[in-house]
Formats: C-alpha cells, structure tokens, sequence
C-alpha cells in the first residue's frame, strides 16, 4: 500500500465550500482508503490504497466529493513520497525562519504545466518576491509587508491560471510529511 496526501482546493475558505473535516475523513474511508487523517481545516489529506495511479485517486475523489457535498472542487493527489523528494529540492531561500517573508508551494493541477503558469503570472518581482519550480511545483516566498505589490499575489488569485493551482505553506506542508 501506498501513501497518498490529497490537496482539494477551495474548501473552507471565507465560509465557502464547508466540509466538516470528520466529514471529509468520513468520505475517504467510504472509498476503501485506509489510514485517513486530515490535517488542519483547508482540504489536507493523508491516506493509504493500493492503487497507484494518482489520475484515477483524483477523479475517485473529486467525483465523491461532488456526490456527497454538492460542489466540485479540484483535487491534486501527490504520493508521500514524490512530496518528501520536493521538499528536499526546496531552494535555500524557501521555509526558512524568516517571519518577513511568506513560504508557500504552489502545486499546478493536471493537464497545466509549469510554462503556463509562468506565462500567466508573469516574471516574479525582483525585491519582492522569489519563485522556483521543480516538477509540478512551484516554490514562491514573498515580503508579508509587500505581498500586495508583488507580481503573484493578485494573478493566483484573480486570472483563469488560478483555478490550475493549489497553494500550501510551508508549514502546512511540513505537517503533511
């Protein structure tokens, strides 16, 4: 059996999208998965299957989800491992200490690369805000005083590319591992 964390975007954000997180922990042992726990209120995951295709795992799960809550929302789906070895190509700037400065990965859903996502956004503000990617993710750490004058900010938010991304900080991410 594998170790899986599910990431669904957009639940329990400014009272939109609730789900009790007993709820949610509740749907994914309906789906045979076992070890559940979820981690905070924003749509973390942990869970154990035996398959292995995390294509399938995301249409499973968002499928559930729509059936059970009503709503759809995207779901990435990242074996444990594949998001330890992330983790371990973090830039030295990323997750460090510095309470000035924001950490957050940004996991781009499937079909959308890398490439869009930079085209969407935009070059990163020098000064302001830093970004790498590594795989499907992006590493982006921005000034907490500035963040509204950064490049990113507004964009993952506010352009259509936004709805091809789930953002985690680092130390959400942190718990998951």
């Amino acid at each position: 059996m594998k170790r899986y964390v599910a990431l669904l975007r957009g639940i329990n954000i400014n009272g939109k999208n609730k789900v009790p997180m007993a709820e949610l922990k509740a749907l994914f042992e309906s789906l045979s998965f076992e070890n559940v726990r979820t981690v905070l209120n924003s749509g973390n995951v942990l869970f154990s299957c035996g398959e292995t295709d995390t294509q399938t795992l995301t249409a499973q799960i968002a499928q559930a989800v729509k059936e059970r809550f009503g709503f759809e929302v995207p779901v990435f789906v990242i074996e444990q491992g594949a998001l330890e070895d992330i983790l371990r190509h973090a830039p030295a700037w990323w997750g460090t200490e510095d309470k000035a400065v924001y950490d957050n990965l940004i996991f781009i859903l499937p079909p959308a690369t890398t490439a869009e996502v930079y085209e969407a956004l935009g070059e990163p503000k020098a000064g302001l805000e830093q970004a790498q990617a590594y795989q499907n993710a992006v590493f982006w750490s921005f000034s907490r005083k500035d963040y509204k004058k950064t490049n990113w900010w507004s964009k993952t938010a506010s352009l259509p590319i936004g709805q091809k991304l789930t953002i985690r900080t680092a130390g959400t991410l942190r718990k998951l591992v």
